[in-house]
């Protein structure tokens, strides 16, 4: 019994601590600053971090024992406890975490020819409401911080390294709207990009967004090299706000004059995530509208076949009609691939195993 008091204890104390994984090099530097301690040893810091990967400051030996001490005292090391990990036939691993106050997150780990990609979550549900995704049941409990985004990562880094496998790339597209919860979105990708942190290179990293313009601009005017993808799923407005409510804040039109700001100032591709809906939003003509709205802009579009859901109304779209659709988009010149299916027999889908495992969350 006093043992169980004790955990509790240690669990609450924790939860008042920031993460230090929610910290960038330079935060740790000015924190260290502060202590009267050397800038030299954050890079030490981050070295137990997230090339050793250590769960407790004493592990840290190469620091003096009162600054292992000053960590302790003011941060905790974020642990996420795995709920449930599902393996798929095709090598796709899903987890869900238990967070330290007792709500659930999922991160997908996939495995590509290319390497080992990590979907990461940013948000406790979602609010935007989307119709055809398990992550908004329920809707928003609350923003992650970045450190408990950078533990995902972590976690699953962990997994690899039992087999000397390493995290090659991230997608941040797990549940959640990452422009949502802005100021944490970037903290993480600028930890798990720096050469001292996870040193994931920009270019591998890809962060989606269902359409927050105002947050579009800000990302065109931040400067960085990451993938940058738009959760688009219609051609015209009136059936992009049947699927997406975010539509209604943040019209198509509106989303597009965003996006030709986002290629203009950064040069860079933009991808356009679509899933197809049986019935719904995969015709020809919908092949052809999305090829007039999109025509001339620097940009790829992923074709999506949707897993199913069972708390939503939506099918599959005959495989037959998906190439069609294809076909169409390349026929008018824009730059198309299918998303390679994963996971489809671990209930891969976004949001799906949280809302089978926590029905609480997912009401």
């Amino acid at each position: 019994m006093a043992e169980n008091t004790t955990k509790e204890k240690d669990i609450r104390d924790n939860e008042k601590k920031p993460s230090i994984y929610s910290l960038q090099l330079s935060e740790l530097e000015s924190w260290l600053k502060e202590q009267g301690e050397p800038k030299f040893r954050a890079a030490q810091i981050f070295d137990w971090l997230y090339q050793k990967r250590v769960g407790h400051f004493e592990e840290m030996t190469n620091l003096a024992k009162g600054l292992r001490e000053k960590l302790a005292n003011y941060f905790t090391i974020t642990t996420l406890n795995t709920l449930v990990q599902h393996t798929s036939q095709d090598g796709t691993l899903k987890f869900l975490f238990e967070l330290q106050d007792g709500y659930s997150i999922e991160t997908v780990l996939m495995r590509h020819e290319y390497g080992n990609s990590v979907c990461v979550t940013t948000q406790v549900g979602c609010r935007m409401g989307c119709t055809f995704c398990a992550s908004t049941l329920g809707g928003l409990k609350r923003d992650l911080e970045p450190g408990e985004i950078v533990a995902q990562v972590l976690k699953v880094q962990k997994a690899l390294d039992e087999t000397d496998e390493r995290v090659s790339s991230i997608v941040v597209m797990g549940i959640g709207e990452p422009f949502d919860n802005y100021n944490s979105l970037l903290s993480f990708l600028r930890i798990v990009n720096d050469d001292k942190g996870l040193n994931i290179g920009a270019r591998h990293i890809t962060v989606s967004t269902s359409g927050i313009i105002p947050r579009i601009y800000d990302f065109a005017d931040e400067g960085l090299q990451i993938n940058f993808a738009i959760s688009l799923h219609a051609p015209n407005t009136e059936l992009r706000t049947r699927l997406m409510p975010v539509n209604k804040a943040y019209d198509l039109q509106d989303l597009m004059k965003a996006v030709k700001y986002y290629t203009e100032k950064t040069g860079r591709r933009i991808t356009f995530e679509y899933g197809l809906f049986g019935g719904v939003n995969d015709q020809v003509k919908h092949a052809e509208e999305l090829a007039r709205l999109i025509k001339g802009l620097k940009c790829h579009v992923n074709l999506i076949p949707v897993n199913y859901v069972p708390e939503r109304d939506y099918v599959r779209t005959p495989r037959n009609q998906i190439f069609e659709f294809e076909k169409t988009l390349k026929k008018n010149g824009i730059n198309v691939t299918i998303r390679r299916e994963q996971g489809h027999d671990i209930e891969a889908a976004c949001g799906q195993l949280r809302a089978k495992e926590r029905k609480e969350e997912a009401r």
